[in-house]
């Protein structure tokens, strides 16, 4: 008679080993949303907006206590940034927003999605506002559209820019045509940062 391997196949190992990894992830998660917090890490597109306003959406749906979103991020798609930026702004709850490490581009947009008094950041961090960028080509007449986009969305950006940090618009436009790197403490005259804080229980 044939004897046949009662060997457990290597592939459903992998996926065990791939499910005991996981574990810490799922337990991080949990504990992260009991706090109410929401991360915005890395570069912002648009598996992020949808991850990030789904948790957004969630905890406002649990409860209308304050949400901590804590952004560190490079910047990325512009329209993933607003997607996140109008879902803060949708959602009932106080959201309080903490910058660290670099909050440039379009994860300055998502910073600057609530009121300067709940705008914080670690001592550390470094802000950046430009103009957004694009790749056009194609047909001549293609490009043309895509330029005159990218125009309407700098406009858009800069207004946005100039309601929540109180400068003129032209000071943001003068300072957005190239890279506007600030610190703290020059936020904070900017009118971008509200406070630079050190510990969670400065959150307030």
């Amino acid at each position: 008679m044939k004897n046949y391997s009662t060997t457990v196949p290597a592939r459903l190992d992998d996926e065990d080993e791939e499910k005991a990894k996981s574990q810490p992830s799922i337990q991080v998660d949990k504990h992260l949303f009991d706090a109410r917090t929401v991360l915005i890490t890395g570069p912002v597109n648009q598996e992020m907006a949808r991850d990030v306003c789904a948790r957004l959406l969630a905890l406002a749906q649990v409860s209308n206590d304050p949400i901590t979103v804590i952004v560190s991020s490079p910047g990325g798609h512009v329209e993933s940034g607003d997607m996140i930026h109008d879902t803060i702004k949708f959602i009932s709850p106080e959201v309080r927003m903490l910058g660290m490490g670099w909050v440039a581009s379009a994860g300055a947009l998502i910073y600057v999605s609530v009121p300067k008094e709940m705008r914080f950041c670690t001592p550390n961090t470094r802000f950046l506002l430009h103009q957004p960028s694009g790749g056009a080509g194609g047909m001549a007449t293609d490009i043309e559209i895509q330029a005159r986009e990218i125009i309407k969305m700098r406009d858009r950006l800069n207004q946005i820019f100039a309601d929540a940090t109180g400068q003129p618009l032209s000071r943001i436009e003068k300072d957005t045509d190239r890279d506007y790197w600030m610190s703290p403490e020059e936020g904070i005259e900017y009118g971008l940062v509200g406070k630079v804080v050190t510990k969670v229980s400065e959150l307030g």
